[in-house]
């Protein structure tokens, strides 16, 4: 009977000691997640050092135990999620969960944590096996939202199985949010996904809307998200592609404020500024093209540069079949021209680093210059200086772009893609098109 109760007291004590050491973990957890609720901005720069510290100091406590503990399951579970809060992988969290697992197959947040050091080491299908095993236990939203995750990062042979992963990943993700619809990760990662499948599946303007919905979500229902870097970036990323420039330069200088190491967003920031600085200049002075050489330009362009548009069968991208009346820029309204198009000749192009678009200058009859910005272009396709080109019902944006000291005023035209215009009088072939592959950072959460 004594010896009962002596083992019962044990027990009782052990199971302290190891709560006491679950709270540690989770307190470190919430030092790194909820940094910024405790430190200013200025000290970014201090973050990730100042985690490595907690880390160390909390894996010390949790060391001191090990003695005692080191064959328990809930002892192997809270050392690998300790070491599972740096964001590279650790040979010794992986071992102390794939201890853990083998000891307690049915325990979910030692397979997520798992799969989480297999995503960080680059064994993506490693990563999957654990994050499919984990469900295969117990539904949860971690699971979903890191398999969503692994699926995008999949390589698919082909595009049907491209497009199948990302209905898959989009379809986790959504359940991952459903299950806890106060969670900002979920929201994030469902944002990510959703950006994903934009890029890959069709450019669809509605997927577009969805990524920033959720992104807006996961920053409301959860601080935490507001400051988490590479939602700024990916959203900035979007942002830059629908060329909403001043929301996405805001989200370049955010996400590099909140994580200085993280180098991807002040180099976009830089870019776009340095784009949008050629551009206009290139528009206020016409490609700088001599005025001698403009209007021997300019004397060429006719309405047979029209080509096909001329034509009472010609179909617009929009399904209008008629012929188009050609249009001056100055005449053009914002938004859809339809039934008209634009004409011009080219006096300018621009090649710049980390562009989402092949850019040229387009110069009409009564020599008002345009930028035009032409998305998914193989890396070969190009108009020259000098070239005619027709755009078929334009679509035209105003530009008024603020970012700290600097502002840009100017108008656009959008082209989807290269085959909707006409250079030179002639189509472009399909090689000319390529869809736009835009890198953004994926969370190991």
């Amino acid at each position: 009977m004594a010896e009962e109760e002596k083992s019962s007291t044990e027990s009782v004590e052990n199971k302290d000691e190891l709560q006491i050491l679950k709270e540690l973990v989770d307190d470190l957890y919430k030092f790194r997640d909820c940094y910024f609720e405790t430190h200013s901005i200025e000290e970014a720069g201090r973050k990730q050092s100042d985690v490595a510290e907690q880390m160390e100091q909390t894996l010390k406590k949790v060391e001191e135990k090990e003695e005692r503990f080191k064959h328990k399951v809930e002892f192997l579970l809270l050392k690998g999620s300790c070491l599972n809060v740096a964001p590279h992988f650790s040979a010794a969290a992986e071992e102390c969960l794939s201890r853990a697992v083998k000891l307690e197959p049915g325990l979910v947040e030692g397979w997520n944590m798992l799969g989480e050091q297999y995503w960080k080491k680059g064994d993506l299908i490693g990563a999957k096996n654990c994050f499919t095993g984990a469900l295969q236990q117990s539904k949860n939203k971690v699971s979903l939202r890191s398999l969503s995750m692994v699926l995008r990062q999949l390589p698919a042979p082909d595009g049907d199985t491209l497009m199948k992963q990302m209905m898959e990943s989009v379809d986790l993700a959504r359940q991952a949010v459903q299950m806890d619809v106060s969670d900002g990760t979920s929201w994030f990662v469902l944002g990510n996904t959703y950006v994903s499948l934009f890029f890959n599946c069709g450019q669809n303007p509605q997927v577009s809307q969805q990524a920033l919905s959720a992104y807006s979500k996961s920053e409301s229902v959860d601080k935490a998200s507001s400051c988490c870097p590479e939602l700024h970036y990916n959203r900035a990323t979007l942002l830059q592609f629908e060329e909403m420039y001043t929301s996405a330069l805001t989200g370049y200088s955010r996400a590099a404020a909140l994580d200085p190491d993280f180098k991807d967003p002040q180099t976009r920031e830089k870019q776009l500024l340095e784009y949008l600085d050629k551009v206009t200049d290139l528009i206020q002075n016409k490609g700088k093209v001599k005025a001698r050489c403009l209007r021997k330009m300019l004397s060429t362009l006719n309405t047979s540069a029209l080509g096909p548009c001329s034509s009472p069968q010609f179909r617009s991208p929009t399904g209008r079949v008629g012929s188009l009346e050609p249009r001056t820029i100055s005449a053009l309204t914002h938004g859809h021209n339809a039934g008209v198009a634009a004409l011009g000749k080219v006096v300018f192009s621009l090649a710049s680093e980390g562009r989402m678009a092949f850019t040229f200058g387009m110069v009409d009859s009564e020599e008002t210059c345009i930028v035009v910005m032409v998305y998914n272009t193989a890396n070969s396709w190009g108009v020259l200086i000098g070239d005619s080109v027709v755009i078929p019902e334009p679509q035209v944006k105003r530009h008024s772009i603020t970012h700290k000291d600097k502002s840009y005023d100017f108008r656009s035209i959008r082209v989807a893609s290269p085959l909707l215009l006409i250079v030179n009088g002639r189509r472009q072939n399909a090689q000319s098109q390529i869809i736009t592959s835009v890198s953004y950072k994926p969370q190991h959460e």
